[in-house]
């Protein structure tokens, strides 16, 4: 990402060489033809103009390219994690404005670590990186060691972090971006929607500013914590209801496109024949996912969090109908499911004597686009050549 900024500072540089070439070539022919030094400073004027703005997007905006995509990366920083964090680092279409730490995973303290070490290790230390809540919303927090490791990035110590933590509160950070950049701002919260949901809840006015939301999480064919419940969303299952009643445009990417998305030792293998700080620490969390999956029987690792930034790179990579969505938080065995509406409709029961009778089907507004489809290998080629920095 560096790199590409540079080059296109220096893009933009020539193009403002080149437009005061142009001014100063305006300037001689309006002399040499008589042409009104009025409209000469007029055509020059907009030269100048238009060269200043290329050079300022360049040297102090990289988001002011066509295409990128500003994101705050809200993270439980594990080891689907990590790999997602660096795929947004090392993607031209992403401005990575900063990333939230959510306990999950592990926990706050731990995550916060995780989170700088990472940044630090990519040399990002440009990119604030806040902590957020200490715990779930209304339960207690679940860590996940068992399936990432002991410090959640499958027991690999990085190198301490060059960054420091900035001092914001997670939420109040997100806050702060949205109305700094008003609809121009997706969430990519790849954890418990703990930190989301505390932003909106402190002010609902960020709801409509946000450009989108492109979450990890959910399912509609069953759960990976149990039968009904995928694990981000069985975390805290009143923050996830919360952000997805909030009202703005929201991606579900769910169980039903990352157990589709394996990478297994072909991907592996490619990791294996190039090398650098981000490539072969994501090597090393791979290869210990991979060979974790097997012990289950699994033929490689669900790419969950990698698979919404990608999501957030590629919209194309998924297909996503628009259905409603709620969240169950009371259920004995379905707390933390995601209920989808595939017909977005809801039969009408009236209230006679002593029964309900059915007098009609009322529309329900659908409030997400649930991902079902995935093309996987499109993805994982994208993935592998972004961590090899192709």
């Amino acid at each position: 990402m560096v790199l590409q900024q540079k080059k296109h500072w220096i893009s933009s540089r020539i193009a403002l060489l080149r437009a005061n070439s142009a001014v100063a070539v305006s300037l001689k022919l309006s002399s040499n033809l008589g042409i009104s030094l009025h409209v000469t400073a007029r055509v020059a004027a907009r030269f100048a103009f238009i060269a200043l703005m290329i050079f300022a997007c360049a040297a102090f905006d990289v988001s002011c390219r066509a295409g990128v995509r500003k994101i705050i990366f809200d993270t439980d920083p594990g080891t689907d994690d990590a790999m997602a964090l660096m795929l947004a680092l090392n993607s031209p279409e992403l401005d990575v404005r900063a990333i939230t730490v959510v306990p999950g995973n592990v926990t706050a303290e731990q995550g916060l670590e995780n989170a700088l070490r990472m940044v630090s290790l990519a040399n990002r230390c440009d990119i604030p990186v806040a902590g957020g809540a200490r715990h779930p919303l209304f339960q207690k927090l679940i860590t996940a060691e068992f399936w990432h490791g002991k410090n959640g990035l499958a027991n690999i110590e990085l190198p301490r972090s060059t960054c420091k933590a900035d001092p914001r509160f997670g939420p109040d950070l997100i806050i702060e971006l949205i109305h700094a950049s008003p609809h121009e701002i997706t969430l990519v919260p790849v954890g418990p929607l703990t930190n989301i949901a505390l932003a909106v809840e402190k002010d609902p006015s960020i709801v409509p500013l946000i450009k989108e939301v492109i979450l990890m999480g959910g399912s509609i064919k069953g759960g990976n914590v149990n039968a009904a419940a995928e694990a981000n969303i069985y975390n805290d299952p009143e923050a996830a209801q919360i952000v997805f009643q909030a009202g703005w445009p929201l991606t579900m990417v769910g169980l039903d496109v990352g157990d589709k998305t394996l990478l297994g030792h072909k991907q592996l293998d490619q990791l294996a024949s190039t090398h650098g700080p981000v490539n072969d620490f994501v090597y090393g969390v791979a290869k210990f996912l991979v060979e974790l999956s097997e012990k289950f029987g699994d033929s490689g690792t669900p790419m969950y969090d990698p698979l919404a930034v990608g999501v957030a790179i590629d919209s194309t990579l998924v297909t996503a109908p628009a259905m409603h969505v709620d969240v169950e938080t009371r259920g004995e065995f379905t707390r933390g499911e995601t209920v989808a509406n595939r017909r977005n409709e809801i039969e009408r029961n009236v209230l006679h004597g002593d029964r309900y009778i059915i007098e009609g089907v009322d529309k329900v507004e659908p409030n997400a686009k649930v991902c079902i489809e995935v093309q996987a290998d499109r993805f994982l080629q994208l993935f592998v050549s972004r961590i090899q920095g192709k």
